[in-house]
């Protein structure tokens, strides 16, 4: 039903694909951008650098046919190269991809990230009005943990943020 595609380095490099990989993540990444920036983001010139720094924690979603859906990734990480103890998640899929597909492709990928990278700890943080988010984060297991108050500008104004978080023990018990 979906893939995760990781972007490497030497992906990036391939510069026709290149531009195809940069241009989807982009586009999906303004298009929802409401619930992914503050008066921090990124600038068009940045979205490059920006997956570049995020390498090798990045992912395309693609559907089985090949199809952009979104993207995935993993930042902020907490621990060392030999042991990572939590990471902040951030997503973005396209419209098509909204409801049972993303909670689909968030299973898959949280068995992922706590198998392969030995996370005990995964948090998203969103914005309180982002509720479709909201529930998916829920209906994947994570749990609420608590508001950042004015952690952030949004269009001039404080805005709060949401944190959520999913940890090891609790994904194990419950999938």
């Amino acid at each position: 039903m979906c893939k995760f595609v990781q972007i490497s380095s030497y992906m990036l490099c391939k510069s026709l694909y290149s531009l195809h990989i940069i241009s989807r993540i982009s586009k999906c990444y303004k298009r929802y951008s409401k619930y992914l920036s503050d008066d921090f983001s990124l600038s068009d010139d940045e979205i490059i650098s920006y997956i570049k720094s995020c390498i090798p924690f990045i992912w395309l979603v693609l559907s089985l046919n090949n199809e952009f859906m979104g993207f995935v990734l993993l930042e902020n990480f907490t621990g060392n190269r030999k042991k990572l103890y939590s990471a902040e998640l951030t997503t973005c899929f396209e419209r098509k991809a909204w409801g049972n597909y993303t909670k689909y492709c968030a299973k898959i990928f949280l068995k992922k990230a706590f198998d392969e990278f030995g996370l005990y700890k995964i948090k998203a943080l969103v914005y309180p009005q982002n509720y479709r988010v909201k529930t998916l984060l829920k209906s994947s297991g994570f749990k609420y943990e608590t508001t950042l108050k004015s952690e952030t500008l949004k269009d001039g104004k404080p805005q709060d943020i949401d944190i959520y978080a999913i940890y090891r023990s609790y994904y194990y018990k419950n999938n």
